[in-house]
């Protein structure tokens, strides 16, 4: 059996380099479960066993770069888990940002003119506003697990998608100022009366489509860091 110290060696360790809480925690395990094996197998102590393991796991902890994440260094590992993260998140957000898009359009053909079009508009795209804020407003016993300085221990994140919340809103501040934007609907022109040139046409087709996502991809992001927040709540509160 491992004992607590020797759960807390691990924990320095993995802290060390940089883990965020969510996957230190899945990290932890998978080390203590070969420690355990490797301490019955070749009846080492706990230091001999933890430190082949920490060799065994070397590459894992390699630090490289991710822009699309972070301009700081982090581990292979992390940088492994949150790429197949957020390329689940970002196809989630984009299968809704289309289905969006196909009532946007179905939207243009029932509309009778061009200013029932734009209220359709401002309320279909007001729902990727008033979700987001509803959700941060109802989850204010978790604010200071938002912020981005707000670290375990001053060290490290406490889920891998905590770097990212302030997307939420950024995205949503865009969504707002293209809600309330009073030019014409052009999507509206150029499909149904004809009577726009295509630059606008496209900008307008294509603009509400990135937000869109932009705030789904947010939200998606909520959701996770606040769910690998109960599942590390029993972590946080061990002394």
């Amino acid at each position: 059996m491992i004992t607590s110290a020797e759960e807390k060696q691990i924990d320095d360790y993995l802290i060390l380099n940089k883990l965020p809480l969510d996957i230190l925690l899945e990290v932890r395990d998978h080390m203590i479960s070969q420690i355990l094996d490797i301490q019955i197998h070749e009846n080492l102590s706990f230091e001999q066993a933890f430190f082949k393991t920490k060799i065994a796991w070397e590459d894992e902890f390699k630090m490289t770069t991710y822009s699309a994440f972070s301009l700081e260094h982090i581990p292979a590992i992390f940088k492994k888990i949150v790429k197949a993260n957020y390329r689940r998140i970002i196809r989630k957000a984009l299968i809704i940002a289309f289905i969006s898009f196909l009532l946007n359009l179905a939207l243009i053909y029932i509309s009778p003119n061009e200013e029932t079009f734009k209220l359709f508009f401002k309320i279909q795209n007001a729902f990727f506003i008033i979700v987001p804020v509803f959700l941060i407003l109802s989850n204010y016993k978790i604010w200071k697990y938002i912020k981005a300085d707000f670290k375990y221990k001053g060290k490290v994140f406490y889920s891998m998608y905590q770097q990212n919340l302030g997307l939420m809103i950024v995205s949503v501040s865009t969504m707002i100022q293209a809600v309330n934007a009073n030019g014409k609907a052009y999507t509206y022109l150029f499909l149904k009366e004809g009577n726009s040139s295509i630059a606008p046409f496209l900008i307008m087709l294509i603009v509400p489509i990135l937000l869109q996502t932009l705030v789904v991809f947010s939200v998606i992001n909520f959701l996770e860091h606040k769910k690998a927040l109960l599942k590390i709540q029993n972590f946080i509160k061990t002394p």
